[in-house]
């Protein structure tokens, strides 16, 4: 710290500490000896055995801060009253500082500062002193505690801790609103002098802003703060203590002011006029162009809608929420012909107005927009445009006129016009259309009963430009004639009692008419003259266009007649009028006695017994379905059959057949089945009326016996084996050629022994045991699938060594 005081100063406080403590030390001993006088009873008594009570003689003691001499700074003396001056006590201290920054003359006892103090760094010291015999050390007093304050003098200038500040003010606030408060806070003694006391003031921006002196809050100066011209104010405000006094400390801090915005601006169009131009073909909601109005405020301050004030049939304007901009789009289809230019007054207007600016102005500002249409090729348009609607007689000839369809370029050119018949609409081709005049005739015969209304779609299009084309509708009515005779509405059937009474009504008839006339339908209804005589009904014309038919004779038999047809004429109203001729059949029936009918006649019976030609039909139908069924059934078991025969014979060749019973011979075909002998040679078996077995289909040797019939016959055939070399040579032609199998050997036993037997043994064993005559050496030939049945027909080879 920089010494404010100068060594004059330091001089008057040290006399004015020595003072004190002689002043003490006197009021100390005078509290003493009046505390040892007691009393006069005290005093009379001549008694000196009681000992005196001795203290501590000291007073408060005082250090200033921040002390720069160059000798240690007196801070006081401690004594004791039982210190003579003789130097036989030590005085001597403890506690925080001593012996380092406080130091001690153990004869005098005064104590010295011997470094600079900081009140801000440590207010007081707290130290013991303690009093002893020089020689012995034997303590003189009890240990008494003492405080050595720091006297604090102005050293600390006052601190803004609490920055940088930042605050804010709406704009065109009143003069006088608060806008934040600022603290700054001085480390000197707030007790004792005014070293403490701080005081503000604004050095930069008083123009603006003002500072409470004591309580620091920043106020507002002016009424006219315009965040427009400026959004923020720097100040530097100052705090100086000793209240402001010549002499004091100050310290500065800077303060921010954002001036925040309020509604106190309007919209405003930067132009008056804007230009846009856009083609009649544009579809509606064509954007046609954008303008923006600007907003000197900021945030929700510029949101603005936007109007239409004029031109609002045909034009729409909305606002862009992110732009804030005025889209103008086409509300309706736009005519070049019609009119060519367009002037829109566009309206903006702010949506939050601050009722406290409105004596400011009206929030609102215009501009013209004109909008330019410019022209294309358009198609014809039809007159009228929602389609035409003709009418035409249903007996009209063809070639009649139905209307005229009128159609035209709306260009400036107006180029001529083509008319045509969309043919998906008129694929019947019943009317025409003159391409020039656009007039519609009959191209065929119509009849309104077959349709009614007919809907043609008409096609126009420009003579020289086939590609502008418009469609219009074209309904046309066909007006009814009166071209159908009325009919009965249904083949009408009644009944009557054998005992109806005269003038019984029996049955109500109605009729119908495919014509529709305008004045609608009026039917008449009359006996033929054939029936006009009949003694039997009679016709009642109830006026509604219905007929009532009643009995004119009393009892009929029905075993005489049981039926009357009677005929009925009707006729229109025309014109023209058209009339025929129903039949209205009348059975005679049997009836109970209240009037129920029991029964008509035989036929009705016997219909009724009979099936209905519906149940026919079903009959012969399921009919139908169980022929087809048992037809299919018979095919798949002929079909399995032939496969499984089929299979078996391709599989012979893998069976070993073992023929090993005592059988009757050859002619013994009960003991074994000869079927298997039949299908190892590859001969087609032939169907025979006889009821033996083919004889073809036997080896020769075979047929020869049968057709021989003697042993020499036999024993012809058994030498002729060319039959069988013949056969094996085929089947090894066969296996040879299929090289993606292993070979199959069909191999026979024979071991039967027959009485009488022309065929002779055909066993291997047996043909080794004796002379043969038939030569085998072929067998080596067939290669090494056939060398084990080769070596048992080898010649001169014994039976043991075959084996």
């Amino acid at each position: 710290m920089v010494p404010l005081w100068t060594a004059g100063p330091w001089t008057l406080l040290a006399a004015l500490g020595l003072l004190s403590c002689c002043c003490f030390k006197w009021s100390e001993a005078s509290r003493t000896s009046g505390t040892n006088s007691g009393g006069s009873k005290q005093q009379e008594e001549p008694s000196s055995l009681e000992r005196v009570k001795r203290g501590w003689v000291w007073n408060q003691f005082f250090v200033v801060e921040e002390y720069t001499g160059t000798e240690p700074l007196y801070v006081g003396k401690i004594h004791t009253d039982s210190d003579e001056g003789e130097g036989n006590i030590k005085y001597t201290i403890s506690g925080e500082g001593a012996g380092s920054i406080f130091i001690i003359d153990e004869l005098t006892g005064d104590i010295h500062a011997t470094e600079r103090l900081d009140r801000e760094e440590k207010a007081f010291y707290t130290l013991r002193a303690q009093a002893r015999d020089r020689l012995t050390n034997a303590p003189l007093e009890p240990e008494s505690e003492f405080v050595i304050k720091v006297q604090d003098i102005n050293d600390s200038e006052p601190q803004f801790l609490e920055g940088p500040y930042i605050g804010s003010v709406a704009e065109l606030s009143p003069t006088g609103t608060s806008v934040m408060k600022v603290t700054a806070s001085d480390a000197d003694d707030p007790t004792y002098g005014s070293s403490a006391r701080v005081v503000y003031s604004v050095l930069d921006g008083e123009k603006f802003f003002t500072v409470d002196r004591h309580t620091g809050i920043i106020m507002t100066a002016v009424a006219d703060l315009d965040r427009e011209t400026q959004d923020r104010y720097e100040l530097v405000v100052k705090a100086t203590d000793m209240a402001g006094q010549m002499g004091g400390l100050s310290g500065s801090t800077t303060v921010t002011i954002v001036i925040t915005d309020v509604n106190d601006n309007p919209p405003r169009f930067p132009q008056k006029m804007y230009q846009f131009s856009v083609s009649e073909g544009a579809a509606v909601g064509t954007p046609v162009g954008r303008v923006i109005a600007t907003d000197a405020d900021m945030g929700e301050n510029t949101d603005m809608s936007y109007l239409i004030k004029d031109e609002g049939d045909l034009f729409k304007v909305t606002t862009d929420v992110e732009t804030q901009e005025a889209v103008v789009s086409i509300k309706k289809l736009l005519d070049f012909e019609s009119k060519r230019t367009h002037s829109v007054i566009i309206e903006a207007v702010n949506k939050h107005v601050d009722a406290r600016f409105v004596d400011l102005g009206s929030f609102r500002d215009q501009t013209i927009v004109k909008v330019s249409v410019s022209d294309i090729d358009e198609p014809p348009i039809f007159l009228p445009a929602e389609g035409a609607v003709m009418e035409v007689q249903e007996d009209a000839k063809v070639g009649s006129l139905v209307g005229i369809v009128t159609a035209r370029d709306p260009d400036v050119m107006n180029k001529p016009v083509r008319f045509s018949i969309d043919p998906t609409t008129d694929q019947d081709m019943i009317f025409h259309i003159d391409a020039n005049s656009g007039a519609i005739t009959l191209g065929k015969i119509l009849d309104r009963e077959t349709a009614g209304w007919h809907n043609i779609t008409v096609k126009a299009v420009e003579a020289d430009n086939h590609t502008m084309a418009s469609f219009s509708v074209v309904s046309i009515r066909i007006l009814d004639v009166n071209d159908n005779p009325p009919e009965l509405a249904t083949p009408y059937e009644a009944s009557i009692c054998e005992d109806a009474k005269p003038g019984q009504l029996i049955h109500t008839i109605s009729v119908v008419d495919r014509d529709e006339p305008q004045s609608g339908h009026r039917f008449f209804f009359t006996l033929p003259s054939e029936a006009a005589s009949s003694r039997h009904f009679t016709l009642w014309d109830v006026k509604d266009n219905t007929a009532g038919i009643r009995t004119q004779k009393s009892s009929f038999n029905r075993h005489e007649q049981n039926v009357y047809f009677l005929p009925i004429l009707v006729v229109d109203s025309g014109p023209p009028s058209l009339s025929s001729t129903g039949t209205l059949t009348i059975h005679v029936c049997g009836c109970d006695t209240e009037g129920a009918i029991q029964t008509c006649n035989a036929t009705a019976y016997v219909m009724s017994a009979a099936l209905s030609p519906g149940a026919l039909i079903a009959l012969l139908v399921c009919m139908l379905i169980l022929i087809v069924l048992v037809l299919l059934i018979l095919t798949l078991k002929r079909h399995r059959k032939g496969q499984r025969m089929a299979e078996d014979e391709e599989d012979m060749r893998d069976n070993v057949i073992k023929y090993n019973d005592e059988g009757g011979g050859e002619q013994d075909t009960q003991a074994y089945d000869m079927s298997a002998l039949r299908n190892l040679y590859d001969f087609p078996e032939a169907k025979s009326c006889d009821s033996g077995p083919d004889i073809r289909s036997l080896p020769q040797w075979i047929q020869g016996n049968r057709v021989g019939g003697g042993v020499d016959g036999a024993m012809a055939a058994a030498t002729d084996f060319s039959l069988f070399k013949g056969y094996i040579r085929k089947k090894v032609e066969q296996a040879d050629a299929d090289l993606s199998v292993p070979p199959y050997d069909s191999f026979q036993t024979y071991a039967f022994e027959g009485t009488s037997s022309p065929a002779l043994s055909l066993s291997s064993i047996h043909t080794l045991s004796t002379t043969s005559e038939l030569d085998f050496s072929y067998l080596s030939d067939w290669g090494p699938r056939f060398r084990q049945l080769a070596g048992y027909y080898a010649p001169g080879k014994t039976e043991e060594e075959a084996s």
